[in-house]
């Protein structure tokens, strides 16, 4: 069995990251990124689970995330899993998707997976390239070459698809709340009080449209936050004070279990080397 690793690069040029894992058998359990992911397995299965869909995901098969699309997974029999990604903040894949579709509006996958899909080619020679910190105009074409068939085959929305449901203003209103306060302390109690649901309602309509409880809503803000503190260089036990959490211990156990890295892993890729490996 292979060593695991996790390995992650952040390139300049473009403004995304390379994510790398091998060897890696952690289940991830449910939660969102505010980015985009775009993702292919080059061995191990996985069972996926994404937007009320279940999916067994095999080597070859590509991986699309939205922002705040609502996914876990976990490996098939116990097998290592070897998988490569980018991730996309919006504003880079926005900008992106105006100049290849001349849309304003932010792209969305229609699909989160791509059973044997072509385009792991491409998405392999884009990542090689961010690794090896090619020239710029290597990654740049590597980058849109990824983008354009993607973006023109699995962002539009099927003829005669049916309208997203009407969403409910006091769950949106919570989610704004959290996003706001996530430092402080809340409780169920608190969130009730700004709304005139009950408890168990509250939480059945939070999951319903949101995808995950308020409580994994609140601690995915949470480590989103402390990233970024991170990558500007706050020392983990700041970060994790700054964020909300009771201790470092607490912040790292989530942080790893989330992000399948520690935040003192995913600190120096930003404050050491452009790409830092750890076993």
């Amino acid at each position: 069995m292979l060593d695991e690793s996790r390995t992650v690069c952040y390139d300049q040029v473009l403004g995304i990251e390379a994510y790398h894992l091998q060897g890696v058998v952690q289940k991830f359990p449910n939660h969102f990124h505010e980015y985009y992911v775009i993702g292919f397995i080059e061995s191990g299965g996985r069972h996926l689970w994404c937007g009320g869909q279940e999916y067994d995901a095999s080597a070859g098969d590509l991986v699309l995330f939205n922002p705040h699309d609502c996914h876990c997974c976990a490996p098939v029999s116990g097998e290592p899993l070897d998988y490569r990604a980018v991730n996309l903040p919006p504003d880079v894949m926005c900008r992106a998707a105006r100049e290849i579709t001349g849309r304003e509006q932010p792209p969305r996958f229609t699909r989160n997976l791509l059973p044997q899909s072509e385009l792991t080619h491409a998405l392999r020679a884009l990542y090689d390239a961010l690794v090896r910190d090619a020239p710029a105009l290597e990654k740049q074409e590597a980058f849109y070459y990824l983008l354009e068939p993607l973006l023109s085959g699995y962002t539009l929305p099927p003829a005669g698809e049916d309208p997203p449901p009407a969403q409910n203003g006091q769950i949106q209103a919570l989610c704004a709340y959290m996003e706001q306060h996530y430092a402080d302390s809340i409780t169920l109690d608190s969130l009730v009080s700004m709304t005139d649901f009950g408890k168990s309602y509250l939480l059945r309509l939070f999951a319903r449209q949101v995808g995950v409880s308020p409580y994994r809503y609140l601690q995915n803000i949470r480590l989103s936050r402390a990233k970024a503190l991170l990558e500007q260089g706050v020392p983990p036990a700041d970060a994790a004070c700054l964020t909300g959490y009771a201790d470092q211990s607490h912040f790292t156990h989530y942080f790893k279990e989330f992000i399948g890295l520690t935040p003192g892993q995913y600190q120096k890729i930003f404050t050491g080397n452009d790409m830092q490996k750890e076993r």
